[in-house]
C-alpha cells in the first residue's frame, strides 16, 4: 500500500501511515469485524460459549436466546417472541 499523494514529507518517503480502521478487502478486516462484533454482543449481556466461540447465549428470567455467528451471517433463536 502506498502513501496517498500529499502525505509524504521530504526525506521521509519510506514512512507509512498506520490504519486506525480496517478497510474492506484487507486480510485483517474480517478479524477486526469479529472483534468489534464480540465487544458489542457481550455488551448486550450475551455469554460466549466455551467450546464454540461463534455461539452466544443470553438468559433473562425465563427467556433464553442463542445467537449463532457464521462469517457474517447471524442466526438468533429464542423461546420468547
Amino acid at each position: 500500500m502506498d502513501q496517498p499523494e500529499g502525505f509524504t514529507a521530504v526525506g521521509e518517503e519510506q514512512k507509512v501511515c498506520r490504519l486506525q480502521r480496517s478497510i474492506y478487502g484487507l486480510k485483517q478486516a474480517s478479524r477486526s469485524w469479529n472483534t468489534r462484533f464480540d465487544e458489542v454482543i457481550r455488551g448486550c449481556d450475551f455469554i460466549k460459549n466455551d467450546y464454540d466461540p461463534c455461539i452466544y447465549k443470553k438468559i433473562s428470567g425465563s427467556s433464553v436466546a442463542y445467537l449463532v455467528l457464521y462469517v457474517d451471517d447471524i442466526l438468533l433463536i429464542g423461546n420468547v417472541l
